[in-house]
């Protein structure tokens, strides 16, 4: 519980990139609202793609659905260079830690990625240390793994194949009867990673998507805003509050004056039942279609739309069982302040600052500029390239210790 009484969400708090694409090794704390720079290459969208790779595994997604959407596959996942065990095997390893009513719980994942796609270990660590769930792939020729979980007492365990296409985390409560004290302590665990993960919106609006007109039944607002019309349409009558704040925070970041931000039926191309978006600017002035503005304006109002609304408005994959009250909705933001000015990056940071800080969302993103991110409030910004090199010795010294497990193995 937090000071107010309230119900003490659950939030990733640390990701673990231990053998993922560029990165070896590296442990990122993340606070409510995390921004990452760095060279281009230094792997910024790649610490975004595993939150969201570990958010669709929560899900229950299987490894071909995951790593289908993935460019390049899963073998683009194992980091270069790494070799093959004496089985032919290659692949890579992740993990996070969320923080929550059951204390700093641990998830890592090691996946086969070569010759066959398939999850090689999984182990849930809860806060005591003691290990929740372990699994392992025992024998090559079944398409399963070994899962161990805890049921309580000395040494008290339940054993029971899981398949090896799936996060087995996900899982457990169809497995889990929570008979005993131990498992249901397995399952405070689960309940409180599971909902963290889930509870993601990838978020990189498309100028060009947000000019186009959208179906008018479209309320979800898409990873791209490419629909932004609609959704403005929908939030604009179901919470004035918001929407005045939506509307002082797009004055805010437009050179143009700003009264409001409207919508109106539109056809095109024989297409009907569309929507377009309209910023009125008072005075008997004409409004603007969104379509006519530059893409930084555009980007900054997808953007404190996503950051004023929540998951009831974004097309994200809450856990349906857990009421919102008790999900920390997290957004990943590539690219946060590409296409913007100066003072569009100010205000749109501060705006970001605000909502962070008050617990409606958590942000994690990456920015091409470091030099407007100083200063602000609230904000931990991580050099990424200068992060990886302070973290190399103690990585160097994992895998030389052999605590850092091999390309499929899970680390202790």
């Amino acid at each position: 519980m937090t000071e107010s009484g309230a119900p003490r969400r659950p939030v990733v708090t640390e990701l673990r990139l231990s053998a993922f694409r560029a990165h070896r090794g590296l442990r990122l704390p993340l606070g409510p609202l995390t921004l990452l720079a760095g060279a281009g290459g230094s792997g910024k969208s790649t610490v975004l793609q595993a939150c969201t790779v570990l958010a669709r595994l929560a899900a229950g997604e299987s490894l071909e659905e995951v790593f289908g959407a993935v460019p390049g596959g899963p073998s683009a996942c194992v980091p270069r260079g790494a070799p093959r065990d004496p089985q032919g095997r290659r692949g890579f390893r992740l993990g996070c830690t969320v923080d929550g009513p059951a204390g700093p719980v641990r998830l890592d994942v090691a996946v086969q990625a070569e010759p066959e796609l398939r999850i090689a270990g999984e182990r849930l660590t809860g806060a005591d240390g003691r290990a929740l769930l372990s699994t392992a792939l025992r024998d090559p020729a079944r398409r399963a793994v070994r899962a161990e979980w805890y049921a309580g007492g000395a040494g008290r365990s339940s054993r029971a194949p899981l398949p090896d296409d799936r996060l087995g985390t996900a899982l457990l409560p169809l497995r889990v009867a929570g008979a005993t004290e131990g498992e249901r302590g397995v399952l405070a665990a689960v309940e409180q990673v599971v909902p963290a993960l889930r509870a993601g919106f990838a978020c990189d609006p498309r100028p060009g998507a947000v000019r186009a007109p959208a179906p008018a039944s479209e309320g979800l607002l898409r990873g791209d805003c490419g629909n932004l019309a609609a959704v403005l349409a929908r939030t604009r009558t179901e919470c004035r509050t918001r929407h005045a704040a939506l509307v002082a925070a797009v004055r805010a970041g437009l050179a143009l004056p700003v009264a409001d931000l409207v919508t109106e039926p539109w056809a095109e191309h024989g297409r009907t039942g569309l929507v377009r978006a309209l910023v009125e600017h008072g005075d008997g002035l004409d409004p603007t279609p969104v379509d006519r503005l530059g893409d930084g304006e555009l980007r900054y109002l997808a953007l404190a739309l996503v950051l004023l609304t929540g998951p009831g408005v974004l097309e994200v994959d809450p856990v349906r069982e857990v009421p919102e009250a008790h999900q920390a909705l997290t957004v990943l933001a590539d690219g946060l302040d590409r296409c913007l000015d100066v003072r569009q990056r100010r205000e749109l940071l501060g705006l970001a600052a605000r909502m962070c800080e008050r617990g409606h969302i958590r942000l994690l993103g990456t920015v091409y500029d470091a030099s407007g991110v100083c200063g602000v409030p609230g904000v931990r910004l991580v050099n990424l390239g200068a992060e990886r090199q302070r973290q190399a010795p103690d990585a160097a010294r994992d895998a030389a210790a052999g605590t850092a497990g091999g390309p499929v193995g899970v680390g202790t």
